[in-house]
This record gives C-alpha cells, sequence and structure tokens, in this order.
C-alpha cells in the first residue's frame, strides 16, 4: 500500500464487518494517535493533536509481493492468497482469479516433491478426462532469474469448446521443496497470461 509518508504513521488492517454493514472502511490509517478509517482511493482530512490539519490518501499499488516460507512473488494486489495446512509439513498458497486462472504453490518441509508432478497433473485434470477431454503434455523447465532451474510438465486439456493450459514444475532439495502449479484457460489468455507472467517473473525462490 502507498500512503503519504509522516512521522509515526502506522498502518492497520481491520477485519471485514458483518454483511450488510454499513459505512464500514476496510482500513484504519493511524497518524500520531489520530486514527481514520478509509477505503483505497479515498482521502480524508485529519486533525493531528496540537491542532494541525492534514490529508491523507490511500492507494493501493498494481502489484504486492506475497512471502512464504521459502518462496516470494509479485500478484496483483486485487487478488489475495490464500493458506492452507494440508498436514504432513504441506503448505499450500493459492491465488486465484474471478475467472478461474489459478496459481498454486505448495511448500514441503520433509520431503522433495519433484517427482509428484505427473501425479499432481493427473489430479488436477482426472474429471475432464475422464469426461472425454483430451490430455496433451510434455516436459518443461523454467529457470529463475537467480539461475535456479525448475523441471516439470507443460499439458493442455481440451474439449470441445475450450482448452484449459497447466504448468507443474517443482525444486527440492534433499528433504524440502517446492511444488509450483499454474492453471489458466484459453478464453482468458489475453486477460490473464499477465497474470501467470508476472508470477514467473517475480517468483523468487530462498532455498
Amino acid at each position: 500500500m502507498r500512503i503519504v509518508s509522516a512521522a509515526a504513521l502506522t498502518f492497520i488492517a481491520l477485519c471485514a464487518g458483518p454483511a450488510g454493514a454499513e459505512d464500514l472502511k476496510a482500513f484504519r490509517l493511524t497518524i500520531d494517535g489520530v486514527a481514520v478509517d478509509i477505503d483505497p482511493g479515498e482521502s480524508a482530512d485529519v486533525t493531528l493533536p496540537g491542532g494541525k490539519k492534514s490529508k491523507v490518501t490511500l492507494e493501493r499499488n498494481d502489484f504486492a509481493t506475497f512471502s512464504g516460507g521459502s518462496f516470494s512473488f509479485n500478484h496483483p494486489s486485487t487478488i489475495s492468497v490464500t493458506k492452507t495446512d494440508l498436514g504432513e509439513n504441506i503448505t499450500q498458497y493459492l491465488m486465484a482469479s474471478a475467472l478461474g486462472t489459478i496459481v498454486v504453490v505448495q511448500e514441503y518441509g520433509k520431503l522433495n516433491p519433484v517427482a509428484l508432478n505427473q501425479m499432481m497433473l493427473q489430479e488436477m485434470t482426472k474429471e475432464s478426462v475422464q469426461a472425454g477431454a483430451e490430455l496433451t503434455q510434455q516436459p518443461t523447465t523454467r529457470k529463475l532469474p537467480d539461475g535456479k532451474e525448475l523441471t516439470g510438465i507443460r499439458a493442455e486439456v481440451k474439449t470441445r469448446t475450450d482448452t484449459a493450459y497447466f504448468e507443474i514444475v517443482g525444486y527440492g532439495l534433499a528433504d524440502q521443496g517446492l511444488l509450483f502449479i499454474t492453471r489458466v484457460g484459453s478464453e482468458d489468455l489475453g486477460t490473464e497470461q499477465p497474470l501467470i507472467d508476472k508470477f514467473w517473473e517475480s517468483l523468487k525462490v530462498k532455498m
């Protein structure tokens, strides 16, 4: 978030209010002990201790950085990333757009997940394949800016009316690693591919 620079400025996110509540703002801005509720894109007048009046503005950056335990990436600030504990020292992070484009990162704490690429692809596509979709795949690699190389599978699942594109690649050490999964539909490539591209361009692996 980008907010007006001031001494002793703190930024506190509030939980969303109950459905139907009115006049609740998403954020609370506190400057020198004076709090004001505000939404992104809004400005507010604040009277500081001592009587000085100031105008503050809260703006939303186009992108934000999400950091997991051993990775980070940039994503549109309007899309949140959810975290789920899958057990067995596996944590999943999911970013999903309204159109169904997804980015999934699975963080493994006890094993190297690189060999799970094929199993993950089958799990994500089995319902479509059972319904008659055609699955094609090929090996792929991605090289990150720092030189780390991710290996895995690029796949297409084609139905009579649509095609979904998957990429599942991993990076691992002896007893830990990361699995990265992206999915985007052919009808949404024009608007959604930049989201996928930003993920890969900004991805950093910290292991």
